[in-house]
């Protein structure tokens, strides 16, 4: 197996989200347009506390925001993207206050 990074949906989110843009995300969740677009560039991973309220902004479990890649050793093969799978009953958590 090659080496496996964890990649966000935050844009793709951001964009079925009416093109939200970050500005508008970063102030809703409490951070800075900076740190969102650092977050959404791979450059910074985001606190689970945070990662729960950027979920919470788009009504999504916060696994949804994330997928698993892993980049095979040979050269010219595709990276293999895995979503990370929801519990059969998925619940919201409770809400952060």
């Amino acid at each position: 197996m090659g080496k496996t990074s964890i990649r966000n949906n935050i844009r793709r989110l951001r964009f079925e989200a009416k093109e939200m843009t970050q500005a508008e995300l970063a102030e809703k969740v409490g951070v800075t347009r900076q740190t969102l677009n650092a977050i959404e560039a791979a450059k910074y991973s985001p606190t689970l506390e945070l990662a729960f309220r950027i979920a919470k902004v788009f009504g999504v479990p916060w696994m949804k925001c994330s997928n698993m890649v892993v980049k095979p050793k040979g050269p010219k093969q595709n990276p293999i993207i895995y979503e990370l799978p929801l519990p059969q009953r998925y619940a919201p958590p409770p809400l952060l206050s």
